[in-house]
């Protein structure tokens, strides 16, 4: 891959980890204002609204969407319905550490969700590019101190969290290799906005359902601490729907068409080290020594895993 092409997508790449981080810091602001599947319905609905402007001649193309709409109600169940909405009621009952570490396991699972169900056998320089970089999430969560880790063990959040990086893993894939039912003869010609609205639209429909069912069967525990202003929360609700939700999905779905799922799924794990980062800036956490050798392990990781990458075969993409 030339210069030009590497930096552009290592720059589509850092961008959704980057906001992604901004999500789990926002989602925390926000814990005291809305249950976690409520707040992750908010977030689509208000995105939806950010999206129509762009995405609006989408609908002009009825048979086009008709043609595609099964595997668009399956993208959006997968990406805008389940994936953050488990983020989110996994930390209801799990600590950070567990939900980051499953989290960081990613690449594993986009690996072996490639190998099992599209025949995509991982190169040697793959997997270790995984091992690196997860070494360093791992550095970043132990905060240096291995000890830390021996301690961890699964809760009901736990495999809720691992239950989202499985359908996430799955998600992604989808995006590079359609089922049957994602195929057409004729491709049409829209923009990476008329894309993502059907997606996040049927979307919406799981997300309002299942906010529905939290509303109406479970009621989690009123979260202990001060509450946000009004303003800050509405700010905080739109950077949910604009940076996470429109331009990482935007920026990951480019990525991923450029380099593959497997190895797109390296750069995921620099959202703990952003993460960190952005705690110490507005948490007033001073960043430590830690933090630059987990930079190093990460940036190693995804080194190693894109050398003598080979182009991979892209059916099509939604993004």
């Amino acid at each position: 891959m030339h210069t030009a092409g590497l930096l552009r997508s290592v720059t589509l790449l850092t961008l959704p980890p980057l906001l992604w981080a901004g999500n789990a810091v926002m989602g925390r602001l926000l814990v005291n204002e809305y249950p976690p599947i409520a707040l992750n319905a908010a977030r689509w609905w208000l995105a939806c609204l950010l999206l129509l402007p762009l995405g609006w001649r989408v609908w002009q193309q009825p048979k086009a969407l008709r043609d595609r709409w099964l595997y668009f109600c399956v993208l959006g169940f997968l990406g805008v319905g389940c994936y953050n909405a488990l983020q989110y009621a996994a930390l209801q009952t799990s600590t950070a550490l567990n939900v980051t570490l499953i989290a960081a396991s990613m690449p594993v699972w986009m690996l072996l969700m490639g190998a099992v169900f599209y025949r995509v056998q991982p190169r040697a320089v793959e997997l270790l590019g995984a091992a690196l970089s997860i070494s360093g999430v791992a550095v970043v969560l132990s905060r240096g101190q291995w000890a830390l880790l021996r301690n961890v063990t699964l809760s009901v959040g736990d495999l809720l969290m691992l239950l989202a990086v499985t359908v996430w893993a799955l998600y992604s894939w989808m995006l590079v290799r359609p089922p049957h039912f994602g195929q057409t003869t004729h491709q049409p010609a829209w923009n990476w906005a008329q894309m993502l609205l059907p997606q996040v639209m049927f979307g919406m429909m799981w997300a309002t359902l299942a906010a529905g069912i939290e509303a109406t069967y479970w009621h989690p525990p009123t979260p202990k601490g001060p509450s946000l202003s009004t303003l800050s929360a509405v700010l905080c609700l739109f950077y949910l729907a604009l940076g996470p939700s429109i331009l990482a999905f935007r920026c990951w779905g480019l990525g991923v068409n450029l380099v593959g799922p497997a190895h797109a799924a390296i750069f995921a794990n620099l959202t703990p080290v952003f993460t960190a980062l952005l705690s110490a800036g507005l948490l007033g956490e001073k960043p430590q020594t830690y933090h630059a050798l987990a930079f190093g392990l990460i940036g190693a990781g995804i080194g190693v895993s894109a050398w003598r990458r080979p182009r991979p075969r892209v059916v099509s993409s939604p993004l």
